[in-house]
């Protein structure tokens, strides 16, 4: 039997809250020397109260502070935090060799998420455009026991060897992406989701391989759509 860590189990489970919550604004967790965490916290959260929490996955190499601008004035306008941890190499470890050092990272970012702020269970959305929305896909099925939706741009493949739960999916891709074909992505990634039963929103827009925000508003709105 594969190790389910080997698969992309985290051990990340929700928690009541331990110490004294972050001010407003943007953080590095002070989890790692190199390439660490960074949170977003909206004003006017109450940390004693369910909030929505978004993990946004960069692209390849990317990092955390370019990923940033495609959710942080959704996060501030809609009181969701926004937590953007960065893969130790200049992609994520699932597209080099498969799950490894980013897992162990991620589950270390969201016991320190959770140990200052009661996250809402029934909102916890994995995100990601790129190497990143691949990361968030293959991620957030085997996870689905915690991750409720998945938001996943432009990505390049899914690499699954457990399945978890049942997340929601909302998936967008260009039609004139040249660097990650649509015929081969996109299309093949929903009908196949669609396919195993999942809860599926697919949209295909007119552009280059670059997230759109028109369409990153329509994504939050499906997260959020059974919270406002």
């Amino acid at each position: 039997m594969i190790d389910p860590h080997l698969a992309g189990q985290l051990g990340f489970a929700h928690r009541l809250p331990t110490e004294a919550p972050l001010p407003p604004g943007r953080h590095e967790l002070g989890l790692f020397e190199e390439r660490d965490a960074l949170l977003c916290v909206p004003h006017g959260i109450d940390a004693r109260r369910p909030t929505p929490l978004v993990v946004l996955f960069h692209g390849g190499g990317g990092s955390a502070a370019k990923i940033l601008p495609m959710l942080q004035q959704h996060a501030e306008a809609r009181s969701f935090l926004l937590l953007a941890p960065q893969s130790l190499l200049p992609t994520w470890d699932i597209v080099i060799a498969g799950h490894g050092p980013d897992r162990q990272r991620l589950d270390h970012a969201l016991a320190a998420v959770s140990s200052r702020f009661l996250l809402d269970p029934t909102h916890l959305a994995f995100a990601g455009h790129s190497d990143g929305g691949s990361y968030a896909l293959s991620s957030g099925l085997a996870n689905g026991n915690v991750v409720t939706h998945l938001i996943i741009s432009s990505a390049g493949f899914m690499s699954v060897h457990r399945q978890e739960g049942a997340p929601r999916i909302f998936i967008s891709h260009g039609t004139k992406d040249e660097q990650i074909p649509i015929d081969r992505s996109g299309r093949v990634h929903s009908a196949r989701l669609k396919e195993a039963g999942y809860d599926v929103t697919y949209v295909e827009y007119e552009g280059p391989h670059a997230y759109q925000p028109p369409i990153v508003a329509q994504a939050v709105d499906f997260f959020l759509a059974d919270r406002d």
